[in-house]
Order: C-alpha cells, then sequence, then structure tokens
C-alpha cells in the first residue's frame, strides 16, 4: 500500500479485496473501491481505448468516473468520514485525550498506572 501511495495513488478499484488489504488500506489512508466486474472491465477497456484517459475518484459523491463512464460506490460512513479528514487510530485516539485523562485521574492509586512515576524499590 505505501508504495502505490508513493506513486501517487489515492484510490484503488477492484470488483472485491481481501480484508486484511481492505482494512490495511484504509488504514493508511488508501481508498479502496468495489465495483461490479463488468464496471470494472469497462474501465479497463476504456484505458486501452483511450490511453491516458484520466480517472477520478470523488469520495464525497461516492463515484468514480473516467471518460463517459460514470459509477456509484459505497463506503461505511465511519470509513469515509476518517478518510475525508484525514484521521487515523492515533489521531481519533487523542480526540478523546480529556476523557482519557480524566478516567485515568479517577482510577485507584493501588491499580498499575504507566503514567505515575513511582520508586522503583
Amino acid at each position: 500500500m505505501w508504495a502505490l501511495q508513493d506513486e501517487g495513488f489515492r484510490a484503488v478499484i477492484a470488483p472485491s479485496f481481501a480484508d486484511i488489504f481492505h482494512g490495511n488500506a484504509l488504514s493508511c489512508g488508501l481508498l479502496p473501491v468495489t465495483l461490479a466486474e463488468h464496471q470494472v472491465a469497462a474501465l479497463i477497456d476504456l484505458a486501452g481505448e483511450q490511453p491516458g484517459v484520466e480517472c477520478t475518484v470523488d469520495l464525497e459523491a461516492g463515484c468514480v468516473s473516467a471518460g463517459d463512464l460514470r459509477f456509484q460506490f459505497t463506503i461505511e460512513a465511519t470509513q469515509r468520514r476518517r478518510l475525508l479528514e484525514g484521521l487515523d487510530e492515533i489521531t481519533l485516539t487523542l480526540r478523546g485525550l480529556d476523557t482519557i485523562s480524566g478516567f485515568e485521574a479517577s482510577r485507584p492509586r493501588w491499580m498499575p498506572d504507566l503514567t505515575r512515576a513511582e520508586a522503583a524499590p
């Protein structure tokens, strides 16, 4: 996935994706777009007929377009929002830092806490 992104790809289009690839792609900000086989075949045929044709994936509109072709796709709302806002697991966790800090502060002192520096015996 990193190699695809290093080459400037922000999305990949296929009739299906392995679960691991799909999840990893979303985690690193690469959009996996699932289209029907005949739609993917139409895009490939168009690329063969018109080398250099531009293909646009519009995440906000949920649409892939190239030449006269236009196909809708769906993505889970949470994943869509994460990609549009550039959020990853760490960023999402940091958004709840106040809540996490409040929880940690309310824990009894006898419970393990990696944030409290305690003298070693």
